[in-house]
């Protein structure tokens, strides 16, 4: 296993490695948000995978994978899942996850939680969500992404 292989989850490397996909790694800590990615990566900031956890009060969870460059419209997530929803804090994303935010991954996930793919990502032919670091990204197709993540499509984006 290579060192940047060897830098992320073995949940993660062993999903990697089941769909033969690769993964880019970069400095620690230099990639936590989507403009950062992006801008190491050398791509638009829309086509990082930006992976959100939210959380209902009474302990529902569901992690949100849109485009980079916008933002969740909280009425189109309330209509998706029935109930209303807030952004988990650090704290909460890591330890539902596993991952501290700028570096969840939307597959290799410790629990059972629904995983919900914007249609926003579909645009583009290449997407880089994380691999478990903020570090990290793994380039992959929309279809993939969803297949791997077993993930649902939906369209919860405000478009600004």
């Amino acid at each position: 296993m290579d060192d940047a292989v060897s830098m992320i989850p073995k949940n993660v490397a062993a999903v990697l490695q089941q769909y033969n996909l690769s993964v880019l790694q970069f400095e620690e800590g230099s990639t936590p948000t989507a403009e950062t990615a992006a801008e190491k990566i050398g791509v638009a900031v829309g086509q990082i995978a930006k992976s959100m956890l939210f959380r209902t009060k009474d302990g529902y969870r569901c992690l949100v994978v849109c485009a980079g460059d916008l933002k969740v419209n909280s009425s189109k997530l309330k209509q998706l899942t029935g109930r209303k929803m807030s952004m988990a804090s650090a704290e909460e994303t890591e330890e539902a996850t596993g991952y501290k935010p700028g570096g969840v991954c939307p597959f290799g996930l410790p629990e059972d939680m629904p995983v919900f793919i914007d249609i926003s990502l579909k645009s583009y032919d290449t997407v880089y969500p994380a691999a478990g670091t903020d570090s990290t990204g793994v380039p992959t197709t929309f279809a993939q992404l969803l297949k791997i993540a077993e993930g649902r499509v939906c369209d919860v984006m405000r478009k600004e």
